[in-house]
């Protein structure tokens, strides 16, 4: 399998975009494709499924390793795979290339397009590129494409930018309102919100195929060199039940967590807690992130939902609620607008509205004892990324950035994980099996 990335020199240049009319387009012309996210970010595979029609997924270097993300490329059936960047490319933890964009085309073997959005800049340009190209050995940066860039604009500068840096400029993509992804407090709007997004992938699609050279493209594209990685067999019947929220404020899954719990036996029954009026029959209940917060009026006015599934978790239901599922357990949750409604009250604090990103970015979480998911010693990766916070965030886990800073979250127990922080079941720790096993033996006492 053949490995592109789209990256950047900066957020907002138009990364996802150019994925996602790159996929489009080569999607129309036949070719087998899976998209990846670098890092941790749930909004963006959200459209490059959208683009598809299969899951994207993520290679985090930070959450999963080197071998995680390995293994979760190696697995794709495709011709192609198309990697989109993480913020800019060389931008990794704690203000190093750690688990950057770059460190993934480093390990990986793969090639890189600079998605690059001109605006007020021409020779200056060229000497940013120079830069990036110099700054580490091997950069893998291959060639460009002018993102949100006028067809005039595009001719007169892509020679300009040829000469001076020696990278091939394989097109651009002109501005393009009909195609516009709007934007929140945490990025992009989630795929199921843009307006005909089916309609701007089209357009994008058509953009692509007229405006960017998709034949040079793909011939840079590398086949890089992975170690097998067999699949994880598994077990035979179905070990457990689990109940996972998916709807509009439930949408920050991983899939590989979702296959890794599949895969440890688990069969997953997908539920909605807004629309739906109560838990459904499951021997564990798993609560992902996503966006309560813009749904806290609807989630409230479900009474049966929250009545059931508080009933479940307080009867030892094995539980995993991140981030906005741990909101949803609290007793309280504050729209957008600053108005309090109830949640499930399962848990102590009242989730409120804040003004900047709370505890952002990557972070290791400490076990100082053994729970569903951990055990005492254990140091597990994670990533918080949410203006909401509560007002009792727990004190189970230790959790620490790499600068140092450190403080106390989350609550655990041997049926439990409720904290901010997101997990990636495709690391090192067996988080899914965990999960899994304290499942099945639920089920065993529910019998």
């Amino acid at each position: 399998m053949k490995t592109l990335m789209i990256s950047a020199m900066a957020s907002g240049a138009g990364k996802t975009v150019t994925s996602c009319a790159i996929l489009a387009a080569l999607k129309k012309r036949g070719v087998r494709l899976q998209a990846y996210k670098c890092g941790p970010d749930y909004i963006d595979p959200m459209f490059h499924t959208r683009a598809l029609g299969i899951p994207s997924r993520n290679l985090d270097l930070f959450l999963q390793g080197e071998a995680g993300v390995q293994k979760t490329l190696s697995r794709a059936e495709a011709d192609l795979a198309l990697i989109e960047g993480a913020m800019g490319y060389y931008d990794g933890l704690n203000n190093t290339d750690t688990a950057s964009a770059y460190a993934l085309a480093r390990l990986t073997g793969t090639p890189v397009v600079l998605a690059v959005s001109p605006k007020g800049s021409s020779l200056t340009l060229a000497a940013q590129l120079r830069g990036l190209l110099g700054f580490r050995a091997e950069s893998a940066i291959a060639a460009l494409i002018l993102a949100d860039c006028p067809e005039k604009r595009a001719a007169s500068l892509a020679p300009v930018l040829t000469r001076e840096t020696g990278l091939t400029v394989l097109g651009f993509l002109p501005p393009m309102a009909e195609a516009r992804f709007e934007s929140r407090h945490l990025g992009l709007m989630t795929a199921q919100e843009i307006r005909d997004l089916e309609a701007r992938l089209e357009i994008l699609a058509e953009a692509a195929e007229r405006y960017i050279d998709l034949d040079r493209l793909l011939a840079l594209a590398e086949c890089p060199s992975l170690p097998g990685c067999a699949d994880r067999l598994s077990p035979e019947g179905v070990a457990a039940r689990i109940a996972v929220a998916r709807d509009e404020a439930f949408c920050f899954t991983y899939a590989d967590n979702l296959d890794a719990l599949r895969e440890a036996g688990a069969e997953l029954c997908f539920f909605s807690p807004l629309h739906e009026p109560e838990l459904p029959k499951a021997d564990g209940l798993y609560l992902p992130g996503g966006y309560p917060e813009v749904h806290a009026r609807v989630l409230a006015e479900n009474v049966s939902m929250r009545r059931s599934l508080a009933e479940a978790v307080r009867a030892g239901l094995p539980t995993v609620a991140e981030c906005g599922g741990f909101l949803y357990l609290g007793q309280s949750l504050e729209d957008e607008a600053g108005f309090a409604h109830p949640m499930c009250g399962v848990l102590p604090g009242r989730g409120v509205k804040t003004a900047h990103l709370q505890r952002f970015g990557y972070l290791t979480l400490c076990a100082p004892a053994d729970s569903l998911l951990f055990r005492t010693g254990e140091r597990i990766p994670a990533h918080a990324f949410h203006y909401w916070d509560s007002t009792e965030n727990g004190e189970d886990l230790y959790a620490e950035k790499a600068d140092g800073r450190t403080w106390r979250c989350g609550y655990t127990g041997p049926q439990l994980y409720a904290a901010f922080p997101h997990l990636h079941f495709g690391g090192e720790t067996p988080l899914a099996e965990r999960f899994v096993k304290a499942c099945e033996k639920w089920k065993s006492f529910a019998i």
